[in-house]
């Protein structure tokens, strides 16, 4: 199975119509190179500000309040892509109205027969909770496809080890990582979180990011990151545990997963560290005991 993330470099769409034509374009062009995943990033509903007046456009509530205009325009769109690509199109995030003024980052999964599904973003950064205005989610999901199965972690909650483990408890193998850093730390935070979670996990996990500068967006004013797939660091892997990954440059990092070979490289593998997780558990390890030494 080959999968696809997104360095997505951040454009000023003058209208749905022109963001819409962009997303059938570099979304065509990885299916027409075998991709049946394609991961798009984080906040990648927000370029949809640059459509309005500069106002509202740099003006956080106010975009947000916009946007909520191309819900349904949002849902037809990438339905319709996964549909006439084949591709299963995790569709970055879009940050959804639930009421009250109050909004949740949700990323959508279409896949090509119409199923749709969703998983909102569970813990908020520094900058959402300053925003005062997005909540965080609150269900855990684990998504079936042709006999796979997936889950999302949007950005921060890959740096989260207990929600990630949950899904993998249900049967995830593959995480898919939509997500936006505005700086150097921030994009090593979410890789480094990303190789974690394959490693204590031993699965797959695609990140896709933002790239470029759009200095008319309180949110999207800076990008960086590269987008990669990662897999275990063991037997039958890279031993950086990076599969395939952008580089300053390129649209998109393609990897081929094969989660059964994955499964039989166990005999083989040096350490296993989702089998043996229950071992951090034990009773006496609840609590450290504390020794002086002077």
């Amino acid at each position: 199975m080959k999968i696809a993330v997104a360095r997505h470099a951040i454009g000023a769409p003058g209208s749905f119509d022109e963001f819409a034509r962009r997303q059938r374009r570099l979304l065509g062009d990885v299916a027409a190179q075998g991709a049946e995943i394609a991961v798009l990033p984080e906040y990648l509903s927000l370029e949809l500000g640059a459509s309005f007046e500069p106002a509202v456009a740099g003006d956080l509530a106010a975009s947000l309040a916009a946007i909520q205009r191309y819900r349904d325009d949002w849902l037809a769109l990438f339905s319709g892509i996964a549909r006439d690509t084949g591709m299963l199109v995790a569709a970055g995030t879009f940050l959804l109205d639930v009421g009250g003024g109050r909004y949740r980052n949700r990323c959508d999964l279409f896949a090509p027969d119409g199923g749709h599904g969703w998983q909102d973003k569970l813990q908020l950064t520094g900058f959402e909770k300053r925003a005062g205005m997005i909540d965080g989610g609150d269900a855990l999901k684990v998504f079936e496809h042709r006999g796979l199965r997936l889950a999302v972690a949007v950005c921060y909650d890959s740096e989260f080890p207990l929600p990630v483990r949950a899904q993998y408890e249900a049967g995830a193998r593959l995480l898919l990582v939509p997500s936006c850093t505005d700086n150097a730390a921030g994009a090593t935070r979410v890789r480094v979180g990303c190789l974690a979670r394959a490693l204590e996990n031993r699965f797959f996990v695609a990140q896709s990011v933002t790239a470029g500068e759009a200095p008319w967006s309180p949110a999207l004013d800076v990008n960086t990151g590269e987008a990669a797939v990662f897999a275990p660091m063991d037997a039958g892997f890279p031993a950086d545990g990076v599969l395939a990954s952008t580089s300053g440059e390129g649209e998109w990092a393609l990897a081929d997963i094969d989660p059964l070979a994955l499964e039989a490289s166990r005999e083989d593998a040096q350490v296993a560290n989702d089998r043996d997780w229950p071992g951090q558990l034990l009773p006496p390890l609840a609590g450290a005991r504390v020794e002086r030494l002077d």
